[in-house]
């Protein structure tokens, strides 16, 4: 395995350490953007209880705001709620675009990986057709072993390049679409609650 990625010459490195990078955050968001941490369930029913027998005091908000995505949503809303309807979403909203900002957090570093790795193998691959031509402008076409050397360093790039975009690019695309699904999710819930605290619907 050394041996291959030593023929594939010095952009190997960049494109190690892209694979690297890529597994770290493709962990680390799977780790952080479990629904049971994002959306807990049962929160929003949980909330409604502890403000009907009046015990969301600033210190349950606090706890509120840092239990979960969800929960800080739903702290910002209850903490204006006496502002009125208008004011209430306008804070959830406010909270919510950090929220938004927070679970897209390395989905940007992801996608770029997913775009530069191919484009670092390719090139290489020209770094490994311009060495195929300079030897076969000093030894002509009878050293097959100088013409191999440029061919691998062509070949193992473009291979390493493309072998890390493809997985960056499909786990780009799903935590997206996760984090799309977890929003759609957290604004049905706070408006909700919204409409319960202002009698616009029944409670739970």
């Amino acid at each position: 395995m050394f041996e291959i990625i030593k023929s594939g010459g010095w952009l190997m490195l960049p494109i190690i350490l892209c694979s690297i990078g890529a597994m770290g955050i493709i962990v680390e968001r799977f780790w952080s953007l479990q629904k049971k941490k994002i959306l807990p369930p049962e929160l929003l029913p949980q909330v409604w209880k502890l403000y009907r027998g009046k015990i969301l005091n600033d210190t349950t908000l606090r706890r509120l705001k840092t239990s979960s995505p969800l929960g800080s949503i739903l702290a910002a809303g209850l903490a204006n709620s006496h502002h009125g309807r208008e004011v209430m979403k306008q804070c959830i909203e406010e909270t919510g675009r950090k929220v938004v900002h927070d679970l897209e957090r390395f989905l940007n570093t992801l996608g770029t990986i997913a775009l530069i790795t191919p484009l670092l193998g390719l090139l290489g691959t020209v770094f490994g057709m311009i060495q195929v031509f300079s030897a076969l402008m000093q030894h002509g076409a009878g050293d097959p072993g100088v013409l191999a050397g440029g061919i691998s360093v062509a070949l193992i790039t473009t291979a390493a390049g493309l072998t890390v975009a493809i997985p960056s690019l499909i786990f780009h695309r799903y935590f997206e679409r996760l984090v799309d699904e977890y929003v759609v999710n957290m604004e049905e819930e706070a408006l909700r609650l919204v409409d319960i605290l202002h009698g616009d619907r029944e409670e739970f």
